[in-house]
């Protein structure tokens, strides 16, 4: 018997997806799965993969919109066509998205190059506001995860990369980086 499977996605612990999971209630989910991480990838999304894993020929997909399912392009697309793979048909609640009509398919690739474009310009905004706090003094980035003074005083006393990373619990790598240019 096929199933509704409901999807939903918010980017950070402080958010809710309790909103997304009454609409997917309303749209006639059967299931609903939540998890509150970034969607600029797949990777690490559990209970997406874990809806992926249960979705079998001819049930549907149901999200709110497109973009809590991906926000690249290339992801989208991958999704879709693992979906397709298995005979299950993607609908969203709040877009006239439904994989079963060629209407429907074409709008959500439409959508699909206008959530990555989304994700794009809020980088470059990020980014420009960066340079701008740079600028006036205001951002001085992370502070290091290396302690590069301790790295280079243990080199000093004779002890290994590899003793070193062990003692502060960083990577061997890092401590090449940190004793480049010390000479």
């Amino acid at each position: 018997m096929a199933q509704t499977i409901g999807y939903a996605r918010v980017s950070t612990e402080d958010q809710d997806c309790s909103i997304q999971e009454e609409e997917l209630r309303k749209g006639g989910a059967n299931v609903i799965r939540s998890e509150k991480k970034s969607g600029t990838s797949t990777a690490g999304r559990t209970e997406l993969q874990n809806v992926l894993d249960f979705l079998q020929e001819g049930d549907t997909l149901l999200v709110t919109r497109i973009d809590r399912l991906a926000r690249s392009l290339m992801d989208l697309e991958g999704l879709v066509g693992v979906l397709k793979e298995k005979g299950v048909h993607l609908k969203a609640t709040g877009q006239p998205i439904d994989t079963a009509t060629p209407a429907g398919r074409a709008f959500l690739q439409m959508l699909g190059v206008f959530a990555e474009f989304e994700t794009a310009i809020r980088r470059e905004r990020q980014m420009e506001g960066i340079a701008k706090a740079k600028e006036r003094g205001v951002y001085k980035g992370r502070k290091p995860s290396v302690p590069v003074e301790r790295v280079r005083e243990m080199r000093a006393e004779g002890v290994g990369p590899s003793a070193i990373a062990k003692e502060l619990g960083i990577a061997r790598s890092s401590v090449y980086k940190a004793l480049e240019g010390a000479g």
